[in-house]
């Protein structure tokens, strides 16, 4: 089996290739100094310290707890362990974005994944350094590892990865499916059990008003059949002509990275959360 640690680099090289050969990962006049710094930040961070912080110190939490525990639901059938992983990663992760635009503490943890004003796989793991640290799916993946979850786990983040950097590139996927009639079923299956270019990119659409955006809804990540479960979804099959948030305040990289360490201005991020 290819390990994740392969395959996921792997393939978000991959549509960074993709973006470049389309002129849309680093060309975007939207796109500023601060961005680029913002991003490579993040996009380090969560790679080489945070996940693995993660992944050392829960299995040390579920040991002082459960002395013993490691291994201990390695029986479990491999569609168990999916099951289990779409609940306790995937959907605590649905509602820990839901509630990050919902109150504004945690939302300013999460505006900078918004700020961009553009949409590109550079942005995938664009946000607030703590926004990661405190997720609680990456923490219930790190215990589950530890009780044996690894294998199914590995194959299930490459898929789920996969599907997120796909939702958030430039390279729109589903575009030239919609258009195949013969396909129409299909798609009304795939927009309403994963994410798509299409549904996540209103997600990040500017003004609310133009029929498309949807920036209080469409938070799912591997599924978006938890918005169609609990109401959040909207699906237009469309993609915003604007993305970032309506009237944002200005802040530097230091605020969007490492908020409340450093802070810039006096009330937390205005606009629509």
């Amino acid at each position: 089996m290819i390990s994740e640690k392969i395959a996921v680099p792997a393939i978000f090289a991959g549509f960074v290739l993709l973006e470049m050969a389309l002129g849309r990962f680093s060309g975007d006049p939207k796109a500023s100094r601060r961005d680029v710094i913002i991003e490579t930040v993040s996009s380090l961070t969560i790679v080489l310290l945070t996940v693995p912080a993660i992944f050392f110190l829960a299995p040390m939490l579920a040991e002082a707890i459960a002395p013993g525990s490691a291994d201990a639901l390695a029986f479990l059938p491999w569609w168990a362990m999916v099951a289990i992983l779409l609940v306790a990663d995937d959907m605590t992760q649905y509602w820990w974005h839901r509630a990050s635009h919902s109150f504004p503490l945690l939302y300013n943890l999460h505006r900078a994944h918004h700020s961009g004003g553009y949409m590109s796989v550079r942005i995938a793991y664009r946000n607030n350094l703590f926004y990661y640290m405190l997720m609680p799916g990456i923490w219930a993946s790190a215990v589950l590892v530890h009780l044996g979850f690894y294998p199914v786990y590995a194959a299930y983040l490459i898929v789920k990865m996969a599907v997120i950097f796909g939702a958030h590139s430039s390279w729109r996927w589903d575009a030239p499916l919609y258009r195949i009639k013969a396909l129409s079923p299909v798609m009304w299956l795939v927009e309403r059990t994963i994410s798509t270019p299409a549904t996540h990119a209103a997600h990040h659409g500017l003004h609310k008003e133009d029929g498309v955006t949807h920036y209080k809804g469409n938070y799912g990540n591997l599924l978006f059949f938890w918005d169609v479960l609990f109401g959040t979804a909207k699906i237009t099959r469309r993609y915003p002509e604007t993305f970032g948030i309506e009237n944002m305040d200005a802040a530097g990289a230091g605020r969007e990275l490492a908020w409340p360490l450093v802070r810039k201005t006096a009330q937390p991020a205005p606009g629509p959360l």
